[in-house]
């Protein structure tokens, strides 16, 4: 069953296709909105990785390439975690 998906006394429910192509416009332009805030935060106060790590797991959910850039940022955390301690 879909998140998109609901069950009404035994029937089934489906989102209109413009709510679901809303909602993923909406994930797209919070996630890319993350990304743009949170480059200037790498060198201003703030937290910058943070940020894009939060925008990079929106887009994960709509894009491939954000989910391999998101795999290999937490590989790459893993390692200087491992460096460090």
């Amino acid at each position: 069953m879909q998140d998109e998906d609901f069950k009404f006394s035994g029937q089934s429910l489906t989102l209109p296709k413009a709510m679901q192509r809303t909602k993923r416009l909406l994930r797209i332009v919070l996630g890319f909105t993350l990304l743009v805030i949170g480059v200037p935060m790498l060198v201003l106060p703030g937290p910058g990785w943070l940020t894009i790590g939060f925008g990079l797991v929106i887009l994960a959910a709509e894009f491939i390439w954000a989910r391999r850039l998101l795999n290999r940022l937490k590989e790459h955390a893993i390692k200087l975690g491992r460096s460090v301690s």
